[in-house]
């Protein structure tokens, strides 16, 4: 896969995990988008090898979810 296509998939789990932390957590934009790239679970979906960016939004969100509610990852 190209790196292009690496790249907007990720964009697009970021995007996704945002609206989902909107709407389910009531954040703010920022807050969410502050939360996501700031954890853990971010790190990992910038990590080609491990491929969580090919993942579902939902078992990414899980993920993060875990990670927020926890401080780690699960």
């Amino acid at each position: 896969m190209r790196q292009a296509e690496v790249t907007f998939m990720i964009e697009e789990l970021v995007k996704e995990l945002a609206l989902r932390l909107m709407g389910d957590r009531g954040m703010t934009m920022k807050q969410a988008l502050d939360t996501i790239y700031n954890s853990e679970t971010y790190t990992k979906l910038l990590d080609e090898s491990i491929g969580l960016y090919s993942q579902s939004t939902a078992y990414v969100y899980s993920i993060l979810e875990t990670e927020i509610l926890t401080g780690k990852l699960g």
